[in-house]
Formats: structure tokens, sequence, C-alpha cells
């Protein structure tokens, strides 16, 4: 059987996640901190993709990791 799970690591800078999938496995912060955090400018505003669906930028997530790992 093959693993077909993609990890946060293999994604594109470019690919997009959705909230289940950033929260716990990315950011282990609650979906209400998540929002209070974009809302504040803390954290990287998400994206509309269509009408049902808000996706955050793997690329930006990844830049506010490392400003917040101090590296």
């Amino acid at each position: 059987p093959t693993n077909t799970t993609t990890t946060f690591d293999d994604l594109p800078d470019t690919g997009y996640l959705r909230q289940a999938q950033l929260i716990p496995n990315v950011i282990p912060i609650s979906s209400a901190t998540l929002w209070r955090k974009c809302k504040a400018g803390e954290f990287p505003k998400p994206r509309k993709l269509s009408l049902r669906v808000t996706a955050w930028n793997v690329g930006e997530v990844r830049a506010w990791l490392k400003s917040q790992s101090g590296v």
C-alpha cells in the first residue's frame, strides 16, 4: 500500500492549505485563535478560492513559521 498523504513539507510554496489541514498539524492553535490572528494581521490572510472554500498560501504560512522561530 502506498501512502498518499501529502505532508506540509512536500507541498510547493504556491500550494494552498485549508483550515483542517493547517490546524493542529502545522499550526498548534485553535480555530478561534487562527481567525483572531488573521484579523489582527498577525497571521497571513486566507484566500477565497471559491464561494465555500477558503485556504492559506503555503509559502506565506512557511514565511510566518520561519519568522516565529527567529531563524
